[in-house]
């Protein structure tokens, strides 16, 4: 059976890819788990970083199941699969708190796509990048031509998606993509995570929404929530709510 695992270890949750029969390629189950997995996460003050990582050696996703999709008709293949499995991921990629992604294989398709939502990742050194969709006639869709390029850059992009070609984790390092190389990634991504208990996790969470506002990663959200933490903190929030309960007239103190 496929799935993808929320496992606890301490103050980091890991997100783990189990489908190692067919090397981890998402099914409409996986998908489905992402987003009570995050709402976990968020819930738990404990959890100072998630790691994201894959049951299988050989790849960390093979990209999206061909046969959870293939028998779609286009407007479901759209709506259902396309658009839910993009909110999906902007869930994860807009997650509060620190993401590493343990790249410790081939991440294809719908795989780089979902390593493309953490907010770092370290790969193994045989692990390769690539978007191989129009070989069998679609074009990426869980943000491929999106966030990647932000992240990879346009060059880089085009090579996989227009023209089939693999990215090295030595080229995924050199573009930024990838943080570090090592033979054990998933291990690494644990050290970078559990260094995150001696780091403000308050002061975490806003950087990472002041810079996804830069590179507008759902930009609107990101400054409604500055706005909204730093309201938060005004006597004339704390005012207007008792007034409210009081069923009375608010004085606010402008402070």
């Amino acid at each position: 059976m496929s799935a993808l695992h929320l496992i606890r270890h301490g103050s980091v949750a890991e997100l783990r890819l189990d489908n190692p029969a067919k090397l981890n390629a998402f099914t409409l189950e996986m998908l489905e788990a992402v987003e009570p997995h995050c709402a976990e996460i968020l819930r738990d003050d404990s959890i100072r970083a998630v790691v994201i990582s894959a049951e299988d050696s050989r790849a960390f996703c093979a990209g999206a199941d061909i046969v959870a999709w293939s028998e779609l008709e286009p407007w479901e293949f759209a709506r259902n699969w396309v658009r839910y499995g993009h909110r999906i991921f902007d869930r994860l990629a807009r997650l509060a708190k620190p993401t590493i992604a343990a790249v410790n294989g081939h991440a294809f398709g719908g795989g780089l796509e979902f390593a493309g939502t953490a907010d770092m990742r370290v790969m193994s050194p045989g692990a390769t990048l690539a978007l191989p969709e129009a070989a069998v006639g679609i074009v990426p869709g869980w943000s491929g031509t999106q966030r990647l390029v932000r992240l990879l850059g346009e060059p880089l992009v085009k090579e996989m998606a227009l023209f089939g070609r693999r990215i090295s984790a030595e080229r995924a390092f050199a573009a930024g993509f990838c943080a570090e190389i090592t033979e054990d990634p998933r291990t690494r991504a644990f050290e970078i995570a559990e260094e995150q208990a001696n780091r403000s996790s308050c002061a975490i969470e806003v950087a990472k929404y002041m810079i996804h506002a830069a590179v507008d990663e759902d930009r609107g959200a990101m400054i409604e929530a500055l706005g909204a933490g730093m309201i938060g903190q005004t006597a004339d929030r704390t005012e207007g709510v008792t007034a409210f309960r009081e069923k009375r007239k608010p004085n606010f103190p402008g402070k």
